[in-house]
């Protein structure tokens, strides 16, 4: 695995990594997004023959990512679950019971759907539109903010769009990769799922793109 890519927001020490987490060292906290626990098998449920081996290898990254950096908090920056409960979630739940002593924050995100108690149950504490924290705002859409647009001093983590950079060739030869974005007043995460599109951006100059490429991070 390649180590994890440093980076500094607002004065606080961030770590990105290539398996699509950020690692906030201030707060002990292992920031993700859009994982859509359980679309793989919403996807069967309505006749998709999806391997269940998707939804198992996406869960062992974040058992691993865990086991690296040994957080205190998973703050999850939207669509933590993809639809209704099915038996990918009570494998989840499972999970969520080896793993007890980590505090859970999911900012709601139009994919998180399941009933209020079952997020009471997996303790997870559910946050409806944005959560504070130490100069740093998480939102799942960052088009749905109006704080951003009254210049606050607060920077913005967002998911939703599943962000993905072109990146040109030799003989006009163009390749797609999901991408970690940071522009001056917010960041936007790659989908910590695998199992899912990307939106192409186009950053400006003066903004940072950190590319996946192959299980690794490049700075374009």
């Amino acid at each position: 695995m390649q180590s994890p890519v440093p980076l500094t927001v607002q004065k606080q020490h961030l770590w990105l990594s290539a398996e699509r987490s950020v690692f906030w060292e201030e707060e002990s906290a292992l920031i993700v997004s859009d994982l859509h626990f359980g679309k793989t098998g919403h996807f069967r449920k309505s006749g998709i023959a999806v391997p269940q081996a998707v939804f198992k290898e996406d869960i062992q990254r974040l058992v691993s990512q865990i086991q690296y950096y040994r957080p205190k908090h998973l703050i999850v920056v939207g669509d933590f679950f993809h639809s209704k409960a099915n038996k990918e979630l009570d494998l989840f739940r499972k999970w969520r019971t080896d793993f007890t002593e980590i505090e859970i924050h999911l900012i709601k995100g139009n994919h998180d759907i399941l009933e209020n108690d079952w997020y009471d149950t997996c303790a997870i504490k559910l946050i409806e539109e944005t959560m504070d924290l130490r100069g740093f705002t998480f939102i799942h859409d960052i088009s749905c903010s109006t704080k951003i647009n009254e210049r606050s001093a607060s920077y913005f983590f967002s998911g939703h769009i599943h962000p993905g950079i072109r990146i040109s060739g030799a003989g006009r030869q163009t390749l797609c990769f999901p991408c970690f974005y940071f522009g001056e007043a917010y960041a936007v995460l790659p989908a910590f799922s695998r199992f899912t599109g990307i939106a192409i951006i186009e950053p400006k100059e003066d903004e940072q793109v950190f590319a996946i490429v192959k299980n690794r991070l490049v700075k374009l």
